[in-house]
């Protein structure tokens, strides 16, 4: 019998609530389900969010009775907030959270490098914004609490999956006893130990960094701005590093690297972390400030995957299909990514849309994405923690020289996350145009976002179908485009038509008229009137043309949906 803590974990500034636990005996038979959901952390509650989004009901299965404890993943980038927003949470973070966008190197005291993310006006979310996970988890559990088509449940803890022809049998243990639930796809959202994982014997792959590192959430009153710190082989660490970064209501996340040797347990004694935390703020200048403790733990950097994300009925995903470094916040944002892509293929594929080995496809993208970010993080989580005698005499010479040198102050750079394109998808266009773009965003590139009025976004529009963004010549849509989008619908396609007018009117024929009099859409994007691009349910480009062909795009949306 399962039987989850009843007791609210601790915290100085978050409020945790006690969930009711979801018992079998009031509820009565189960039918079989379309998709079961492990885990209620960030992954696994957007991809029910997006899977509601497209029509298809879920239940979150989640052991405990609250959220998770601590601060946990804290920085999440505009591309996350940019998934958030289709979401519908987006708002509630922007409204508590911390935007920033400067990071900030020191070595001896000096500010070898900054690095500045570009920001401008056709941006909506800042590059990067600070909340602790336990407001991400609130606001993501309201708005699934809110959608008829989820069904969370507190206090249910998976024990055993059995696959059987078309679906699969979870068996769940609750405070009042085991059940199970047929399921036609069960989602396994639980985490970096996967239970579900382990089952299936199933190994991830790359390389674990010998680096531990605490992390320390104290209240203290510091006069910084809301930007990243990074102190490199500071005089009470010699040889390891150190990140501080301001989170919401007056907490502070201090990252340190242990020496070697020194074990998690050692770490995590209070006259540990005190001593350690004191001299952290005494090298800054803050000596004697009094600061409060709210949370620690401990984390080792790995760099990990597994090497395929779909096994029959079961999809892994967010840390239960890989292990990713924090450093350029990484871990949460790549399983908003992954949580984006698996609703919108999963959906498709639950709705007839599209054929189960679309499944497939959803797997080799994120495949590759997460190892494309294992071979950036690599380099970063190599400079910030050397794994080797040599690695750290490349370091150390880079630190010293970085004092006088401005050629070498660069390598300091953390490779912050970015969205991953996906240039060799099997769903982009056979019909890529390339020599007629001078400019513009390629095929499986992620979107870039446009501002048209004060509070009117591209991204706004886009997203839960394929969308067709047409730049009319003079408000008006030729008939071919019309006839092929109509045909498009009579078929089955979910397909939305958005032109772009340069006059401040209902293009007719259009589902979705935008006002762009200074041409901000062409110009980001590259493409001149009659030219169009189209953005799958994720929003990343899968065919674009200078001048739309009308039977290039039928066909372009077939090879998108596999049919």
């Amino acid at each position: 019998m399962h039987l989850p803590s009843p007791e609210p974990r601790p915290s100085i500034y978050y409020n945790y609530q006690v969930f009711k636990p979801w018992l079998p005996s009031a509820h009565g038979p189960q039918d079989k389900k379309k998709v079961v959901i492990v885990g209620a952390g960030p992954a696994g509650m957007v991809t029910a969010l997006e899977l509601a989004r497209h029509g298809v009901p879920s239940v979150v299965l989640a052991a405990d009775l609250q959220f998770s404890q601590g601060s946990r993943a804290i920085v999440f980038t505009r591309r996350s907030m940019e998934i958030l927003q289709q979401v519908g949470v987006a708002h509630r973070i922007t409204e508590n959270g911390l935007p920033w966008r400067c990071g900030n190197s020191i070595y001896r005291g000096q500010k070898v490098f900054r690095m500045e993310t570009p920001h401008d006006p056709d941006d909506r979310f800042f590059p990067m914004i600070n909340i602790q996970q336990q407001f991400l988890e609130e606001y993501l559990h309201d708005a699934c609490k809110a959608h008829p088509l989820i069904d969370v449940r507190w206090g249910n803890k998976w024990t055993k999956a059995e696959q059987f022809e078309g679906g699969v049998k979870a068996h769940i243990d609750t405070p009042e006893g085991p059940y199970t639930l047929d399921t036609e796809w069960l989602v396994a959202a639980d985490g970096g130990r996967s239970e579900i994982r382990s089952q299936l014997n199933l190994k991830l792959e790359g390389a674990s960094f010998e680096s531990i590192f605490v992390i320390a959430d104290i209240r203290i009153d510091l006069p910084y701005p809301t930007e990243r710190l990074a102190f490199f082989d500071p005089d009470w660490n010699r040889g390891n590093t150190i990140l501080m970064h301001r989170e919401p209501l007056g907490i502070w996340r201090v990252d340190y690297q242990l020496p070697p040797g020194e074990t998690p347990e050692e770490a995590l004694r209070p006259e540990s972390l005190k001593q350690r935390i004191d001299a952290q703020l005494k090298m800054i200048g803050f000596e004697g400030t009094p600061w409060e403790m709210d949370w620690s733990s401990v984390y080792s950097a790995r760099t990990l995957t597994l090497p395929k994300y779909v096994h029959d009925r079961i999809v892994f995903t967010g840390d239960a299909a890989h292990l990713l470094p924090i450093f350029g916040v990484r871990g949460a944002n790549t399983a908003f990514q992954d949580a984006q892509s698996l609703g919108w293929h999963l959906a498709y594929v639950v709705n007839g849309i599209a054929p189960e080995k679309f499944m497939q496809n959803h797997s080799t993208e994120r495949v590759d994405a997460a190892r494309e970010i294992i071979t950036e993080a690599g380099k970063s989580t190599r400079f910030m923690a050397p794994p080797s005698r040599g690695f750290r005499l490349l370091r150390d010479a880079v630190l010293s020289l970085s004092l006088t040198q401005e050629f070498v102050r660069t390598l300091y750079h953390w490779r912050t996350s970015r969205p991953h394109e996906y240039s060799l998808s099997e769903l982009n266009s056979d019909f890529n145009h390339e020599g007629t773009f001078k400019d513009g965003l390629a095929l499986g590139a992620p979107p870039q976002n446009v501002q048209f009025e004060q509070d009117n976004f591209l991204l706004d529009h886009l997203g839960g179908g394929f969308d067709l963004v047409y730049l009319t010549h003079n408000g008006n849509l030729p008939p071919q485009v019309l006839a092929a989008t109509e045909l498009a619908k009579q078929q089955g396609m979910p397909l939305k038509l958005i032109a772009i007018t340069p006059q401040n009117s209902t293009v007719q024929g259009a589902d979705v008229s935008l006002f762009d009099p200074q041409n901000r859409f062409g110009t980001r994007y590259g493409i001149g009137a009659g030219g169009a691009y189209l953005f799958r349910p994720d929003q990343h480009i899968c065919a674009r043309w200078a001048q739309l062909n009308a039977e290039q795009l039928i066909q372009s949306l077939k090879k998108a949906l596999m049919q």
